[in-house]
């Protein structure tokens, strides 16, 4: 069926099969995202051996213009991004005045004049303006930029086929960026980063491009098995990752301590936005997010509470099939501080009946994340 009529739809749209159903449509950020494309298990499988293509255009893209733009950055985000040269990516939060997290998000610095932030959560962009200068200027620029992150371990093997520009470790590494690159003809700025725990790129162009450059990416990528990749593997392959997304491993009752994102808060910095609230919300984190391995399949377990013992802990996030544990059922899961030790036996109370479940070290896909940086 069309992209229900509640949701934008997306550049590459086009590229989703017309035989998808209303509840096979996903809500990111306003913008629909197919649940599947071929099918969940080949396009899990795409991600890990091949090349997955997926659709993240959705997320909104704030860019900050003018004098002084790297600090109005820094006035917002969690890191200090005056650290960063340009051509860096970094990764952090942006919080509520009161320390609770708003978003999770990536800076792209081009200088000190021109930053950008990409989330999402529209509300962020409140939180940009309440520290703009005269100065400076705001560009929001999600319908003028198609992104097709290209995932997995063939993935440079596939993009290196369609330009000069070196795409190699040493040229192009983890969490930078290029601008100015010729695809085959297409104008792209490319990000050495993903959402899969596997070597990635995200590729933007000109929208009016999308769908051309979906189609010489597959292409290319058609002797490694390149195909169009829905949400449900990237649900499983973030699972086994334990990437954490808004709406599920955190909201607005949470703080950055409390889902595995208090690494990027810089409390050294002299001042940023709920800076304050956080310091004496850091000694207070009452939960983190566990991996859990439970028994039985996975289905229906989302929001089902946690046990230990007669005690609810917590509650399941996400449950996936993981095929790097041989099917066993994954989750994630918000669970109490001193009940999310590894091999803690826990009881997942679900529909059907009690599951017996235990924490498993978080990620159980490439704890050393040496794929991403391969």
């Amino acid at each position: 069926m069309p992209v229900p009529s509640h949701l934008k739809p997306s550049p590459f749209t086009a590229r989703v099969p017309a035989d998808l159903t209303e509840e096979e449509w996903i809500d990111v950020a306003g913008q629909a995202t197919p649940e599947r494309i071929t099918g969940t298990d080949a396009e899990y499988h795409a991600f890990r051996t091949g090349v997955g293509m997926i659709d993240f255009s959705m997320l909104p893209k704030w860019e900050i213009s003018g004098p002084g733009a790297i600090d109005v950055l820094n006035q917002v985000f969690s890191r200090d991004v005056t650290k960063l040269a340009p051509g860096s990516i970094g990764y952090g939060v942006v919080v509520t005045e009161d320390g609770y997290m708003m978003d999770d998000c990536t800076v792209l610095i081009y200088g000190d004049d021109h930053v950008r932030l990409t989330g999402g959560n529209w509300d962020v962009e409140k939180v940009i303006r309440a520290y703009l200068t005269p100065e400076t200027t705001l560009t929001e620029l999600r319908d003028t930029i198609a992104t097709l992150s290209v995932q997995g371990p063939k993935s440079r093997e596939t993009l290196q086929k369609l330009t000069s520009t070196d795409l190699s470790n040493e040229a192009f590494p983890y969490y930078t960026f290029q601008t100015g690159i010729d695809l085959d003809g297409i104008p792209a700025h490319i990000n050495r980063m993903g959402f899969t725990a596997e070597l990635g790129y995200e590729v933007m162009v000109p929208i009016e491009r999308a769908l051309e450059l979906w189609d010489k990416v597959a292409a290319a990528g058609a002797e490694f098995g390149a195909i169009g990749c829905g949400g449900g593997a990237l649900m499983m392959v973030r699972t086994e990752a334990g990437m954490v997304m808004g709406g599920l491993e955190y909201d607005e009752d949470t703080t950055p301590f409390e889902c595995r994102m208090g690494w990027s808060v810089d409390l050294e910095k002299a001042h940023f936005h709920g800076r304050d609230a956080l310091v004496a919300l850091k000694e207070q984190a009452r939960r983190t997010i566990a991996s859990l391995v439970i028994e039985g399949d996975p289905d229906g377990l989302e929001e089902s509470p946690v046990f230990d013992g007669d005690v609810e802990v917590g509650y399941v996030t996400m449950a996936v099939p993981s095929p790097e544990l041989g099917g066993a059922t994954l989750a994630l899961a918000r669970v109490a501080k001193g009940h999310a030790a590894k091999d803690t036996a826990l009881t997942v109370r679900a529909e059907g009946g009690d599951r017996a479940a235990h924490v498993v070290a978080t990620p159980v896909y490439d704890p050393q994340r040496l794929k991403v940086r391969s």
